[in-house]
């Protein structure tokens, strides 16, 4: 399999040396952005990003699997970062199907495979990519554990809206009206007119001023809301995901304290049935755990890594080299 070198900003992105990222088409003709980010000996992390997402806010998640010897790949998906956008306006987000994200899957799983990327193979999905990640190992995805950061298996509102959103979201299905934004959001970047100090993403404002850069450094990443049919979409698949889903790998649940994007109790509900899952609460923790503190990386990393060991190395020596926090966890 042949890709082309597509761009990368090194500096924003703080992977180690030697990530790279290429063009690729998925299997419905939609041009994506591969990334390798980092290898190691002990296995791969297939990272699944959340919606508006793109591989550069990644790369220092990668650099610190990287240092207990795990790569990485990673992938823009349809509809964001450097891939095709699917809109006339770029800035909605958007996608026909939700099931046409598992293109995108297939195409990070053949990627991962042409660059012989060491096994086992993990997941770590993120919000929206908790979702494309959790379908995609219930449709057998070869990996030997799962890692959910604020998945979105449910979306955070108001319940006197979610009637209104169903009822308004069909409408816009039905009638093909992708230009409506869903409301509560606009065509703005959220990273770029929210407060680096209050907002929904992390309380750590160097953290958001770090993604202002990443999208400075690479023009063409930024994304506002999404489309109201998307929101359509993503409501349905959730539904189908909390009904069906019962992982046949080892998981682990990350809910921040805070969650104000995705619905908590949809996460509990979910993780409370699954025998082989813990959920891991942060404590004070907002959407994005890897993007938090320091002290809230450092126990993602921990745990994960417990993890990955115990799922993937019967020896357990992959080790976490980060010393556990007081963290409440738990099948509930």
């Amino acid at each position: 399999m042949t890709h082309l070198p597509a761009p990368f900003d090194h500096a924003s992105a703080q992977a180690p040396p030697g990530a790279e990222a290429v063009w690729a088409t998925a299997r419905d003709g939609v041009r994506l952005r591969l990334a390798h980010l980092a290898s190691g000996p002990r296995g791969t992390i297939l990272m699944v990003p959340g919606r508006t997402e793109y591989v550069e806010k990644y790369g220092h998640v990668a650099a610190d699997f990287a240092r207990h010897g795990l790569g990485m790949v990673s992938i823009d998906l349809r509809g964001q970062g450097l891939a095709d956008r699917l809109l006339d306006d770029p800035m909605i987000g958007h996608v026909g199907r939700f099931s046409d994200y598992q293109n995108d899957m297939a195409a990070l799983v053949d990627f991962a495979a042409a660059r012989d990327m060491p096994r086992p193979w993990f997941l770590i999905g993120h919000s929206m990519g908790g979702a494309i990640g959790l379908r995609a190992v219930m449709d057998g995805l070869d990996v030997r554990a799962a890692v959910f950061s604020a998945p979105m298996w449910g979306i955070a509102m108001p319940p006197v809206l979610r009637p209104v959103s169903w009822s308004l979201g069909w409408l816009a299905h039905q009638g093909g009206l992708n230009r409506w934004v869903t409301p509560g959001t606009t065509r703005d970047s959220y990273v770029r007119v929210c407060d680096p100090a209050d907002n929904f993403l992390t309380s750590d404002p160097a953290m958001l001023m770090r993604m202002r850069a990443q999208l400075d450094a690479q023009p063409g990443m930024d994304l506002g809301g999404p489309s109201v049919p998307w929101l359509y979409r993503a409501l349905r698949e959730c539904e189908e995901l909390r009904r069906d889903a019962c992982p046949p790998v080892p998981t682990m649940t990350f809910l921040p304290e805070r969650e104000e994007i995705v619905c908590a109790a949809a996460i509990r509900e979910m993780t409370a049935r699954w025998g082989d899952g813990v959920l891991v609460e942060v404590p004070g923790g907002k959407h994005e755990t890897m993007m938090e503190t320091a002290d809230r990386q450092a126990l993602f990393l921990s745990r994960c890594l417990d993890l990955f060991a115990a799922a993937g190395n019967p020896n357990g020596d992959v080790g976490t080299g980060a010393a556990p926090l007081n963290v409440r966890s738990g099948s509930a």
